[in-house]
């Protein structure tokens, strides 16, 4: 997010241009704001150790890599982002077993 306009982020993303970057910097605010909230609810569920948070989490982190990769047409999306929330799921789901 504090990153889009900038040469790293634009390389990084893969944005057609810094002009395209400086039109949408309000949507990957947006987007980065919402990731944020995600990963400081994951942080939250293991700081209090409760399984059923941490599970709710990873399952929207699940579908917003679901989600993100379908709209963009772009399966790394899936792979960056969605592979290692199913790893963690999966793991928290075979402890429970």
């Amino acid at each position: 997010m504090f990153l889009w306009t900038k040469p790293k982020g634009i390389i990084a993303f893969g944005l057609k241009s810094k002009e395209f970057a400086e039109e949408t910097k309000v949507l990957a605010a947006n987007q980065g704001l919402y990731n944020g909230f995600l990963a400081a609810g994951l942080i939250y569920s293991l700081i209090k150790k409760d399984v059923n948070l941490s599970v709710f989490f990873l399952t929207y982190v699940i579908i917003a890599a679901i989600y993100g990769a379908y709209s963009t047409k772009k399966i790394r999306l899936f792979y960056v982002q969605g592979i290692p929330a199913i790893i963690a799921l999966i793991t928290i789901l075979y402890q429970l077993a």
